[in-house]
């Protein structure tokens, strides 16, 4: 600001390295939002190849698995068409949905949401990892480090139940070691308490014990079984 109140003038080569800069992103806009035709002329631009690809959302997933399944390199332009890209991620068994975008000048972002295992079951190979639809995922137990609920088989409403806990409840579900249903009865075993429920047990009934367990904890008592399959109470049995 000069001092009638009026902008100072840039200094020439300041002014020109602006003027350039503007004119650059003008032509960048211009190209980009043009039909299919403008995007092909740009992706004739080294300046447009894929340097980096970053990846977000991954818990089980190997970054290297997925990009070996996106299957694009440095040779290939930011331009390309992403649908069939995120088609060939979204095949794979640990993917539940995937969106790509660009981010110019050469980086693809790539949002991951992955089907989360919640249960192990024994087989005669080992343990298989199970995700809420009662879905093998491609997850080695022995390989990566996972603190899951043992069922003695495949049982899908346990299963719903259990992803259920660990999105609501998830210190509740870290507790739990094994989860077994016998007719209409439910038996959850935790790290220092049995849980008894009816079947049709839902996240909110099961989170009952908590109030039960921390006013039992200010008398210095801890219970060996809660019983939840009454309508409305929870029967705490000591030791």
């Amino acid at each position: 600001m000069n001092l009638d109140g009026e902008p100072a003038a840039l200094p020439r080569g300041q002014h020109n390295r602006r003027a350039r800069l503007a004119g650059g992103v003008l032509i960048v806009l211009v190209l980009a939002t043009m039909p299919w035709w403008g995007r092909r002329v740009l992706s004739e631009l080294a300046f447009f190849r894929v340097r980096k690809i970053e990846i977000y959302g991954l818990h089980y997933l190997a970054a290297t698995d997925l990009k070996a399944r996106l299957g694009i390199d440095t040779t290939e332009s930011i331009w390309t068409d992403l649908t069939p890209l995120e088609a060939r991620a979204a095949k794979h068994p640990q993917v539940a949905g995937i969106s790509i975008h660009r981010r110019l000048p050469g980086t693809l972002v790539v949002r991951v949401t992955e089907h989360l295992p919640v249960a192990l079951v024994p087989t005669r190979a080992g343990f298989e990892v199970l995700d809420a639809r009662g879905m093998v995922l491609p997850v080695d137990p022995s390989g990566t480090r996972v603190n899951l609920p043992i069922l003695a088989q495949r049982d899908t409403a346990l299963l719903r139940l259990l992803s259920a806990v660990r999105t609501a409840h998830p210190a509740i579900f870290e507790r739990i070691s094994e989860a077994r249903r016998t007719g209409s009865e439910v038996r959850l075993l935790l790290a220092d308490v049995t849980v008894l429920a009816m079947s049709d047990v839902t996240v909110q009934r099961l989170a009952d014990i908590l109030p039960v367990e921390r006013d039992l904890a200010t008398k210095q008592l801890r219970a060996a079984e809660l019983d939840l399959r009454y309508r409305e109470r929870v029967i705490a049995r000591l030791p």
